[in-house]
């Protein structure tokens, strides 16, 4: 069982939350299937980081309930998507395996998972506009604010992380 499965509407919080900070400025931020939809630390983070956001945002206990009731729909919707999504890897793996790769059915293998991706995607977009519409336009502008920065922040430490973990090179000789 994964550290997710118990509660969706939980894990599905984060990358709400994370979706919704482009809400302002880039409306096409949603990457269903993605860390941001798994929640990289789990449920109760996820939960932590949305009331942290719903903090920062001023969001009225109406406004945390409905945005709550959204997510927990999303989640529902998404759990069903991911199930599918790891049958056609799965399917994929038994094409893949087979002794002769037929490329008609690896190829009617990716339309499928296109058109998934897409359903994915657009379920998202749906969760973003009705929760759109619960906060007002500061409220957004805020969200887009906060999660700029931590999206900054994020980078700044993988950087400084390559930086780390990259091999030290000798200087070239003259």
């Amino acid at each position: 069982m994964n550290r997710h499965s118990h509660n969706p509407g939980r894990a599905a919080a984060a990358g709400l939350v994370l979706a919704l900070a482009g809400l302002g400025a880039l409306p096409a931020v949603a990457q269903p299937g993605h860390a941001g939809m798994h929640g990289e630390h789990g449920p109760a983070a996820s939960m932590q980081m949305s009331e942290r956001m719903f903090d920062k945002v001023n969001a009225t206990p109406e406004q945390r309930t409905q945005i709550r009731q959204i997510m927990q729909s999303a989640a529902t919707d998404m759990q069903a998507q991911r199930e599918s999504r790891k049958a056609l890897q799965e399917q994929a793996m038994k094409l893949f395996t087979q002794p002769t790769v037929d490329a008609n059915a690896v190829e009617a293998l990716r339309q499928q998972q296109l058109a998934q991706h897409d359903q994915s995607s657009k379920r998202m977009m749906q969760a973003m506009i009705e929760t759109s519409r619960v906060l007002t336009p500061e409220q957004r502008v805020k969200m887009a604010e906060a999660m700029k920065q931590r999206r900054d922040m994020a980078q700044r430490h993988m950087r400084e992380r390559r930086g780390v973990d990259l091999p030290k090179t000798e200087a070239p000789k003259s």
